[in-house]
C-alpha cells in the first residue's frame, strides 16, 4: 500500500463535530458511514452465497483466520469489527484532502470532538474531496486528494471489511486490520503521532508474528523487503523535505524560494528513479509521484510514524509481552503531551 493509504486511515467524521464545517459536510459524512454500516452482511452469508467470487471467498475466509488470530495472539479488541463485509463498488473508501501553504510544510488541521485536530479532511465522495481542495487550492494553498483503503471508527461502530482491501495481499490485509484494531485498543485525541506510531509499531509486530506462525519463509522474506523498501522511501522523502523546510525557513525572497522548491521536487524525482533502479524497477511508489509533487503530499510521509522505535523498544522491554506492553504505552497515553512526547524521546534508539 501507498503511503497515503497507510498512514491516515482514521475517519471519524460521522462522530465529530468540527466549529467551522458546513451542515453540508456533515450529511456527507454521516450519510457514508450510515451507508456502509447498513449494507454490512456476516461473512457466513457472504461465504455461503454461491454467486461468491472464488477469490473474494478464499480472502475473506483468510480475513476470519486474521480476525481471530487479533484477538486470540495480538490481545486487540474481540468486537464485532471485521465480521461483516461490504462491497462499496468503488476502490476506495474515503479521500483524505490534505493541504499545506505553498511556501511552509505546516499542514492545516482541522479539530474533531472525538478524532482532535488532524492534519486531513475526509469525504466519502471523490468528487466533494477534489471540490473541497479545488476551494483551498483557489486560496493559495497546496493541496493533495489521497484515496483511504478503510478506517477505524474507533470502537463506536463494527467496522467491516471492504472490498477496497480484502482483495490485497496477504501481509497487506493482515497489516491493515491489526493497524486498525489497534486504533480501537488505545488512542489519544489530537495525537496523531502517538496514534499512528503506536498503530504501526502493533501492525509490524503483529504481521511479524502471524507469518512466523502461519507463513512460509518465502512470504515472510517478500515482507521485510517490503518493509526495507517502504523505509527507504520514507527516508528519500524525508531528506528532501528537510531540505525543503531549510528553503522556507531561509532569507530567500519568496520568488526564489519557489524557484528553489521547484529544483528540489525535480530532484527528488531522480532520487526516487535510481531508487527504483536498485529495486530492480519496482513501481510500488509510481502512483505517488504520478501526482504534481507539492508541500501537502510530503505531510503524511513518514511524519506521523517517527515514535515506532520507540514503541519496538518499549515492548522489547517488557520480553514481548503485550498485555504488558499495552498497559505500559496506556500510561504513557494518560501523561500530558509534552510529557509523553519526552518519554518516547528517551526511548527511541540513537542513531
Amino acid at each position: 500500500m501507498t503511503n497515503n493509504q497507510r498512514l491516515f486511515p482514521l475517519f471519524l467524521l460521522s462522530l465529530a463535530v468540527a466549529a467551522c464545517a458546513s451542515p453540508a459536510y456533515y450529511f456527507q459524512a454521516f450519510s457514508g458511514e450510515m451507508q456502509i454500516l447498513s449494507e454490512r452482511q456476516p461473512l457466513a452469508d457472504v461465504l455461503n452465497d454461491p454467486a461468491t467470487p472464488p477469490r473474494t471467498r478464499k480472502q475473506l475466509e483468510l480475513a476470519q483466520r486474521l480476525r481471530e488470530f487479533a484477538s486470540r495472539e495480538l490481545l486487540l479488541p474481540d468486537n464485532g469489527s471485521y465480521r461483516r463485509y461490504v462491497d462499496l463498488h468503488r476502490s476506495y473508501a474515503a479521500w483524505n484532502v490534505f493541504a499545506a501553504p505553498e511556501l511552509s510544510l505546516d499542514p492545516k488541521e482541522w479539530c474533531f470532538i472525538v478524532a482532535g485536530c488532524v492534519p486531513y479532511r475526509g469525504y466519502f465522495s471523490r468528487v466533494a474531496a477534489e471540490e473541497f481542495a479545488d476551494a483551498l487550492q483557489r486560496k493559495g494553498y497546496d493541496v493533495y486528494v489521497g484515496g483511504v483503503l478503510a478506517f477505524s471508527t474507533l470502537g463506536w461502530f463494527d467496522d467491516p471489511l471492504l472490498n477496497t482491501f480484502i482483495g490485497r495481499s496477504e501481509a497487506d490485509v493482515a497489516a491493515l486490520m491489526f493497524h486498525e484494531l489497534a486504533h480501537q485498543k488505545i488512542y489519544v485525541g489530537g495525537d496523531t503521532t502517538f496514534n499512528e506510531s503506536f498503530a504501526t509499531a502493533v501492525e509490524l509486530e503483529g504481521v511479524r508474528r502471524w507469518f512466523a506462525r502461519h507463513g512460509t519463509t518465502q512470504q515472510a522474506k517478500a515482507y521485510l523487503e517490503k518493509l526495507q523498501r517502504r523505509d527507504e522511501f520514507t527516508e528519500l522523502v524525508i531528506k528532501h523535505r528537510t531540505r525543503l523546510a531549510e528553503i522556507y525557513a531561509s532569507n530567500l525572497s519568496d520568488a526564489n524560494k519557489r524557484a528553489a522548491k521547484a529544483r528540489e521536487f525535480d530532484a527528488l524525482r531522480k532520487d526516487y528513479a535510481a531508487l527504483k533502479a536498485s529495486w530492480g524497477g519496482d513501481t510500488t511508489y509510481d502512483g505517488w509521484f504520478a501526482h504534481n509533487l507539492n508541500n501537502a503530499q510530503l505531510i503524511a510521509v513518514g511524519l506521523y510514524t517517527q515514535y515506532v522505535p520507540a514503541f519496538q523498544r518499549l515492548l522489547a522491554q517488557q520480553d514481548g509481552d503485550l498485555a504488558a506492553f499495552y498497559s505500559a504505552v496506556g500510561r504513557l497515553a494518560h501523561l500530558p503531551r509534552a510529557q509523553r512526547d519526552a518519554a518516547l524521546q528517551s526511548l527511541a534508539p540513537s542513531r
